[in-house]
């Protein structure tokens, strides 16, 4: 990305882990005409305001809840972000977090790093076949669609969320799902899309996995839910306030967790900052950008 972006332009790159913070972003926006962003990036009407020669915002993610979309709109910024390119590796993720959570693959493994494990045993951390039963993927758009597809290889039936003629409302697919999937965007109202009620409406045999973005489920809810056994398990791979977990989560062994990994392949963060370089040269060079929001 970074030589594709200087063979054209000077380039003012972030070097580090962490993320620039709010202020410093303000202070680096001044006078640059692109912005290439990553989701960690609050990218808000202060950062807008400051940005007056910005041109683009191009978000490496397929997510953009992170950029006031409509503020960069009243300015006449183009805002894009990197859908498709990281479909894949997200479906094969959430499958990677079901296999693990329904198999009790976390439970097997903290037991032999304690050095507990005491060999085979014929009732040992009993796990839940998924042949033969449903998984509800609640946001039917592309990485939904793409974790259906992989769902005929390990047997499950598929209920959707929609607006499709084979949608299922939420509030049934909650109660009859032995597997729940998010895969839905962040917005109001999505937020919080799964409380404590939407707990209490599931099987108490059920697992919610959410590769989608963090604030869509009520964490306390959710703690709540795996304490009391309202549900069996979850897996996570994005959190409330990240990169801070509950700590409630922490202690919990029904509890699966990833560190924001959906996307985290070699080829699939190439394609994505790629993507993004693109959209953003694009737009400087008075084109249209491959893939605008």
């Amino acid at each position: 990305m970074t030589a594709r972006l200087e063979a054209v332009c000077d380039v003012d790159r972030h070097e580090g882990i962490a993320p620039l913070t709010h202020a410093e972003l303000i202070t680096r926006i001044q006078g640059k005409h692109a912005l290439i962003a990553m989701i960690t990036d609050r990218v808000d009407r202060a950062v807008i305001e400051a940005g007056r020669d910005l041109r683009v915002i191009a978000n490496v993610g397929v997510g953009f809840n992170n950029i006031d979309v409509a503020a960069a709109r009243e300015r006449g910024i183009v805002v894009t972000n990197t859908p498709d390119v990281l479909t894949g590796a997200t479906a094969d993720l959430t499958w990677a977090l079901i296999l693990g959570i329904t198999r009790r693959i976390g439970e097997g493994e903290r037991l032999i790093r304690r050095g507990e494990w005491k060999g085979w045993a014929f009732d040992q951390l009993l796990g839940m076949e998924l042949r033969g039963r449903q998984l509800g993927i609640v946001g039917f758009g592309r990485i939904g669609r793409a974790v259906a597809e992989r769902a005929v290889a390990f047997g499950m039936t598929v209920a959707h969320t929609g607006r499709d003629a084979d949608a299922m409302p939420l509030d049934r697919l909650l109660s009859t799902s032995d597997v729940v999937s998010l895969h839905v965007p962040l917005r109001d109202d999505t937020r919080h899309l799964i409380d404590q009620p939407a707990f209490a409406r599931m099987k108490r045999s059920a697992y919610l996995i959410n590769t989608s973005r963090g604030p869509v489920v009520d964490e306390a809810a959710l703690v709540w839910a795996l304490k009391n056994r309202i549900i069996a398990g979850a897996a996570l791979d994005v959190y409330e306030q990240e990169p801070q977990v509950h700590e409630g989560l922490l202690a919990l062994d029904n509890v699966l967790l990833a560190p924001h990994l959906g996307s985290a392949t070699i080829e699939t963060r190439t394609a994505m900052a790629d993507l993004a370089a693109r959209n953003a040269l694009a737009v400087l060079a008075g084109e249209s950008p491959l893939t605008p929001v």
